[in-house]
């Protein structure tokens, strides 16, 4: 066995284990999921991409969490639906997942709360969540102002704020 031989036969060990550890899937990792679990119960995901979580008072089990919502948010931004989360991370990488949760959305969603998590809370929700599979239907499409709705929906629009206030 010549020199160079040796050397590729003492480090190809060492190499493999290190390409098989940098290349397992980091969702794997317990820790993340567990932590995007707990950033989805307590960052209120699931009292809207969940539907009855509330009014169930969060009685609702994990199998059937974050599949999304058929009844809108009207205001006046025209009526929005919470997301089916478990279809759309099957469909994003985590940078695309990042990206699109670190950009503007319409109410209600609390984008500015998502812009203030780390990269870690973000990555683990994304892990938690693509962990849970993908499940149901996908949400409503947006209706635009003034556009007939046709699901049920929560009325948003504010009553009698100071003209300053007011955006409409």
């Amino acid at each position: 066995m010549t020199t160079r031989q040796s050397l590729i036969a003492l480090l190809l060990p060492v190499a493999l284990a290190f390409g098989a550890a940098s290349a397992a899937e980091p969702s794997s990792s317990r820790g993340t999921v567990e932590h995007g679990r707990y950033l989805v119960r307590t960052s209120g995901c699931n009292d809207c991409h969940t539907p009855g979580y509330a009014e169930k008072d969060g009685k609702i089990p994990e199998r059937d969490w974050l599949t999304g919502n058929p009844v809108g948010f009207q205001g006046p931004w025209g009526t929005t639906y919470p997301v089916n989360l478990r279809l759309l991370v099957q469909s994003l990488t985590e940078r695309e997942w990042t990206r699109r949760v670190r950009g503007a959305a319409r109410p209600p969603m609390p984008w500015i709360s998502l812009n203030s998590m780390t990269d870690r809370d973000l990555h683990s929700i994304y892990r938690f969540v693509r962990s849970l599979g993908a499940a149901g239907k996908p949400a409503p499409e947006f209706v635009p102002p003034g556009k007939t709705v046709t699901t049920p929906y929560i009325e948003f629009f504010p009553k009698n704020l100071p003209k300053q206030a007011q955006t409409h």
